[in-house]
């Protein structure tokens, strides 16, 4: 593990204050805390150096920092991590000394303990060994073979989880997702965790958290272990049981890419322009979820990774709703597409789920931009195609607002959220049908025909308060008014062409 690695630990929060790249890409040998005015007995070459700066102060002797760097720089330290809760900062005399004697300086938040980066750094060390051929492990070896056995029995994660943690007197441990799902959890952990802890804790709380390393895993499904009480498991041991559920974990990938051609049916017999029920049905057996009391049929779309991206995020978002089956595949138009089955009467637990868990969705990838519509229920394969035009038409409406959101057909409650559902080309020919005189009226004059009316509806055909918003005199509008209705052929009087109209400007 090299020195610049720690920076980029999101969940720490450190920042540089000097450092060039050659000392930053220095090996880190160890980890050492003190607040000694001169700790140069106590370092070994090679490791970081974790003090509080208890020994500086302000109106102090300026040569104790300069013998204090002096002896880090002598002991062949790597790298100075200075934590900012003493004094609110790291002090400026203390760069200056650092730059001096090419000694990296790092700065601690408050909220960052010793412990976290000591754990952090040696985690990453026993990683890095445990990758290396060796005839060595750290778990028995009656625990080995207990845990391949299981493994190649089919046991589920949270079994394993048991077996690998019974030696150690089970300590609480949970295996969370990145978004934080609980995919299992120890006896001793007696209690699930809410996801927006959890995946709190994944992004860096309390405890010790080491991630599951698999092909498959994305942003938004990774597993980690968490141990709420930090150093209960030696880290040699932690990341053996972590590479055993990577094992698991990839079983479970190759079985669900088994499944893809059954998925693809399911969603081309729903999407299909002639309806074929028994195809359906047929398809619906095919994924699990035939004969069910009900279904809702889930839209969802990524802006920055397209179709890969909406799959796996609503994957994992249908995963944090209990007690239903569902079936994810790509759609058209580079959407993913699910199938859920449920009770009659869950259809707006679904939703509801959805809502609250789409955040945590979101926060996996946050510089992503994630939509999801749902349909009302279907209560029967009959109905699913009914059901997906409702839930496409719920998710270009949603695109259209708000960024990151859930919506379903009860949130279509404005003409501009229900004309945003509405396809491009069949909106584009509505807008040329109505406003195209408008339009063609020259590139000025239509123009500014087109402001006049906007303005105009907006203030509820105020001929006062339109000329106030314009800048002009109200017998100007007047005129335009005029022009405006006989290019349209619309009456401003009457409600239904006023709607007419806004509808065509909400049309872009």
């Amino acid at each position: 593990m090299h020195v610049g690695h720690l920076l980029r630990l999101d969940r720490l929060g450190l920042s540089l204050v000097w450092g060039d790249e050659a000392l930053l890409g220095q090996e880190i040998g160890g980890v050492t805390a003190t607040d000694l005015g001169d700790p140069a007995r106590f370092l070994q070459p090679g490791e970081i150096v974790l003090s509080g700066l208890v020994w500086w102060s302000r109106d102090g002797d300026p040569g104790k920092t300069e013998r204090f760097v002096s002896a880090l720089r002598e002991a062949g330290a790597v790298a100075l991590l200075a934590g900012e809760e003493t004094h609110g900062e790291v002090p400026r005399e203390l760069a200056e000394a650092c730059r001096a004697h090419r000694v990296a300086l790092i700065a601690v938040p408050a909220h960052t303990t010793f412990r976290a980066i000591t754990e952090a750094v040696y985690l990453r060390q026993w990683s890095e060994l445990s990758r290396r051929p060796t005839d060595h492990f750290a778990l028995p070896e009656n625990v080995r073979l207990d845990l391949d056995r299981a493994l190649e029995n089919g046991e589920t994660a949270g079994e394993l989880l048991a077996r690998a943690f019974a030696h150690l007197g089970t300590p609480a441990c949970h295996l969370l997702t990145s978004s934080g799902r609980t995919v299992a959890r120890t006896s001793a952990a007696r209690a699930e965790l809410p996801a927006g802890r959890a995946a709190e804790l994944v992004r860096g709380g309390h405890g010790t958290t080491i991630r599951v390393e698999a092909d498959g895993g994305t942003a938004y499904d990774t597993w980690h272990l968490h141990l709420p009480e930090a150093g209960r498991v030696p880290p040699r041991v932690l990341q053996e049981i972590a590479e055993l559920l990577g094992r698991r974990r990839r079983r479970e990938d190759r079985k669900r890419a088994a499944t893809g051609a059954a998925l693809a049916e399911l969603v081309d017999a729903v999407a299909a322009l002639r309806f074929d029920a028994h195809r359906v049905r047929s398809a619906l057996a095919s994924c699990g979820l035939g004969g069910r009391d009900a279904y809702t049929v889930v839209v969802a779309a990524s802006e920055a990774s397209g179709e890969s991206g909406a799959l796996a995020a609503l994957t994992e978002a249908l995963r944090h709703v209990p007690s239903v089956a569902f079936a994810v595949a790509g759609g058209l138009g580079g959407e993913a597409m699910a199938v859920v089955a449920h009770a009659g009467d869950a259809a707006s637990g679904v939703r509801a789920r959805l809502d609250d868990v789409w955040p945590l969705i979101h926060a996996c990838s946050p510089d992503d931009t994630l939509h999801a519509g749902v349909s009302g229920p279907a209560a029967g394969p009959e109905g699913l195609n009914t059901a997906l035009t409702q839930a496409r038409y719920a998710l270009e409406a949603v695109r259209a607002g708000a960024p990151s959101r859930v919506a379903g057909l009860g949130d279509l409650d404005g003409l501009g959220k229900l004309m945003a559902g509405i396809p491009v080309d069949v909106r584009n020919v509505y807008r040329e049908t109505v406003l195209g005189p408008l339009l063609g009226a020259g590139r000025g004059s239509g123009t500014m025909l087109l402001e006049t009316l906007e303005v105009f509806l907006a203030h509820d055909c105020s001929w006062a308060r339109t000329a106030e918003a314009l800048h002009v005199h109200v017998n100007t509008v007047h005129y335009r008014i005029e022009r405006i209705e006989a290019l349209t052929g619309r009456d401003l009087s009457r409600l239904d062409h006023k709607v007419d109209l806004r509808a065509a400007l909400l049309c872009h």
